[in-house]
């Protein structure tokens, strides 16, 4: 059986576009996937669009959303390298993955929505019947994919991702630079929110799966998991 490989993708944006905050990668969007995906013996690949450095969200490094996955991996020195030097886009895309993931962090609205080779990446994936995987802000990157006969690849899709209410609470609504929950439900997708926000929700609709907020982190790893071990079974 040949191994299992995944490409994670995530985000090189540091700032806010009015430069008052910092963001970037929100951490526990990345190693909890990374975590299941390694204790399975997965291969993984962290890639973003200009390769290098990853900016982690200070946000996501406070004491109550810093959780045991994510203190571990963020005291692991060598995991903080690989996040120093991430992979560019360029230099893997084009390989093939049994499940790409869009990793979140408010980063992601700036680098992902009009990537090129995210779309292509993700077009390709998505075609080939591959899992195509996206949480939080991630989502971000699914809104301009579209696929070989010229549909937005979300459009009639059940989805799930960081919603308005949840922005507000987030205290950031004046900061982002576009409504995501309006741009899923304009490209003719069906938003499902989970009924308490900054809860965990989890939506599977084919070989498309999402996650609302970090608090999906843990469910999302596993769903994809439990995914991928069908497709291997």
């Amino acid at each position: 059986m040949s191994t299992v490989r995944i490409l994670i993708i995530v985000t090189n944006v540091s700032l806010y576009a009015s430069g008052r905050l910092k963001t970037g990668l929100w951490l526990s969007e990345l190693t909890h996937i990374y975590h299941a995906a390694k204790e399975k013996g997965y291969e993984v690949a962290i890639a973003s669009p200009k390769g290098g450095n990853v900016p982690v969200d200070p946000e996501s490094l406070r004491y109550f959303t810093l959780d045991k996955v994510s203190t571990a991996y963020w005291n692991d020195i060598s995991f903080r390298e690989l996040l120093n030097n991430s992979r560019s886009l360029a230099d893997v895309g084009d390989l093939q993955y049994d499940a790409v993931y869009l990793a979140g962090g408010h980063g992601t609205m700036y680098d992902f929505p009009d990537d090129v080779r995210i779309q292509s990446v993700i077009k390709e994936q998505y075609e080939n019947g591959k899992i195509v995987a996206a949480i939080c802000h991630g989502v971000g990157g699914l809104l301009n994919v579209k696929l070989s006969g010229g549909e937005y690849l979300i459009k009639g899709k059940s989805m799930t991702g960081f919603d308005w209410f949840e922005e507000v609470i987030a205290r950031r609504r004046k900061e982002v630079p576009f409504n995501l929950e309006a741009a899923i439900k304009e490209r003719g997708a069906e938003l499902r929110k989970a009924f308490i926000p900054m809860t965990s929700n989890v939506i599977v609709d084919g070989n498309l799966i999402t996650g609302q907020n970090p608090f999906s982190s843990k469910e999302m790893a596993q769903v994809v998991m439990k995914q991928l071990g069908e497709q291997f079974s």
